[in-house]
């Protein structure tokens, strides 16, 4: 197997992982919230929303990479634009007054970075 393949295939892993965790975070701050005991703080509700249901296109997005799927990679380029978007959404929130989580804040610039590294890498290192 050759280094790029198995890069590509580590890639898909961390991405797969990275899904995953963002479902069952996003499920149970969506689904149990605070009468369960779920600390949710000050939520921008469409932020999380979105953050929820792209953990299903995260995990696709891993799955199709880890395959060598060029499909993949053009997913994960579609999943760095809308979180850029969602970013951005958050950033004009925030400057209207809007309540925020510095937490928030923090990791929706790491998701922006993770999915704008997983798509560069992804579209170089995928041929088809």
């Amino acid at each position: 197997m050759t280094s790029t393949k198995s890069s590509l295939k580590l890639l898909g892993i961390i991405a797969t992982i990275f899904g995953l965790l963002t479902l069952i975070s996003g499920g149970q701050a969506l689904f149990l919230g605070p009468e369960r005991g779920v600390d949710m703080g000050q939520v921008v509700t469409p932020v999380l929303a979105f953050n929820f249901l792209a953990g299903f296109a995260y995990v696709a997005a891993g799955i199709g990479i880890w395959k060598g799927q060029r499909w993949a990679a053009r997913l994960a380029v579609a999943l760095a634009a809308m979180t850029i978007i969602m970013f951005t959404y958050l950033g004009v929130h925030i400057l209207s007054g809007g309540a925020f989580e510095l937490r928030t804040v923090i990791a929706m610039g790491f998701r922006t970075a993770f999915w704008a590294m997983v798509a560069f890498v992804a579209m170089r290192g995928i041929r088809t």
